[in-house]
């Protein structure tokens, strides 16, 4: 895809005056990383905090009598769970039971919201549209106009402290409230996809520039790019569409069937085909693992081996700065899918020994957060 084809988000001009290297993703062109490199901005963030733009992300509005059922026919957990001022993490899935996106979904008192993958939006659209027929529920892609900075890490609730009067500490994990953030309007929701503790805040995207500037700068957050994220994510084990999970998986061989709600009482999309699944038990298990041999990096894409045959690819791999360990995701046999298995990685015509290990690589550090949902990707 070239350049002049990829959507911009409205602080494309900045992250290129703060020489950013920006790439194509998710059909946007978006900062990779800064002057300082994705190994200073994961630490910034595992250790102070940084700032995100991932305003490519989709955002897609629900309203009318029948939005809470139906959205509950088309996500796997439990809408009906959610209070206002809440949020879930979920997914959009096939008749089959597998991905067509993870998604989290925010309940207002007069509204849903579903936010998507930035790569999945026009999917995400039409899978919606072609199911609403018959519910008395209106849908409006809102995400051309929505900003979104996410700010994480162990200092973000002190810098946000110092730019809003609403009660930072009073907001649960996967909870939100309306607020001014720097005199934006905004709604302030405790989640991310680093594992650190940290806000997420939808605005105007006519606003970002100005919640930019309140945020970054010397004293307050680093900006990061998506590599630092991806590195971030992994460490923290949260699963990536298009690599990990895909239209090919389904939530239980994901280790997602927290999110699958069987027993909600409204029939989803894919429902019948989990029951079938869960009953039958799963064939294979996303593991994390690392690699045994010294100076071998599983890369995505590298064939993986359970007792001589190939039984899936590397789904994610790399050395990220906090583990600081080859490391990374792949689908194994349920038998061998347990922590201590030994299995093999094709590196280049030459097999390396890796070892399933227990996830997350690094703890989570979310605020009351035992179990973190990890939210979608990108």
């Amino acid at each position: 895809m070239t350049t002049d084809r990829l959507k911009r988000t409205p602080l494309h001009a900045l992250h290129a005056s703060l020489g950013a290297k920006l790439v194509p993703f998710g059909g946007y062109e978006m900062p990779v990383h800064y002057r300082d490199g994705i190994v200073a901005e994961h630490r910034a963030v595992r250790e102070r905090v940084g700032v995100f733009d991932i305003s490519h992300m989709g955002e897609f509005e629900v309203t009318g009598p029948d939005r809470n059922a139906f959205v509950q026919r088309v996500t796997c957990n439990n809408v009906a769970a959610l209070a206002p001022g809440q949020a879930q993490y979920t997914a959009l899935l096939t008749e089959n039971g597998t991905f067509i996106d993870d998604c989290v979904v925010y309940r207002f008192s007069d509204r849903l919201m579903i936010v998507v993958n930035a790569a999945n939006i026009a999917k995400d659209w039409e899978h919606l549209v072609e199911r609403r027929p018959g519910a008395n529920a209106r849908l409006r892609d809102i995400s051309d106009e929505t900003g979104l900075l996410a700010v994480q890490g162990p200092g973000a609730e002190t810098l946000l402290a110092t730019l809003t009067t609403a009660g930072l500490g009073l907001i649960p994990y996967y909870h939100f409230v309306d607020g001014k953030v720097a005199g934006v309007e905004c709604f302030i929701s405790r989640t991310g996809y680093t594992g650190e503790d940290g806000f997420e805040l939808y605005c105007r995207g006519s606003d970002l520039e100005k919640l930019w500037y309140a945020l970054v700068g010397p004293g307050r957050a680093e900006p990061c790019g998506l590599g630092a994220r991806d590195t971030l994510r992994l460490e923290a084990a949260y699963p990536l569409y298009g690599n990990d999970i895909d239209d090919m998986v389904t939530p239980l061989e994901a280790g997602l069937g927290w999110i699958v709600k069987l027993d909600k009482g409204a029939e989803f999309i894919g429902m019948a085909a989990l029951k079938q699944q869960k009953v039958a038990g799963v064939k294979r298990k996303l593991v994390g693992f690392r690699v045994v041999q010294p100076r071998v990096v599983a890369r995505p894409g590298y064939q993986v081996f359970a007792e001589g045959r190939q039984v899936d690819v590397v789904r994610s791999g790399t050395v990220p700065p906090t583990a600081n360990y080859a490391l990374g995701l792949t689908y194994l046999p349920v038998e061998q899918a347990r922590p201590g298995a030994r299995f093999e990685i094709d590196v280049r015509g030459k097999r390396a020994a890796a070892e399933v290990v227990k996830l997350p690589f690094v703890p989570h550090r979310t605020r009351r957060a035992p179990a973190p949902p990890p939210p979608p990707a990108a």
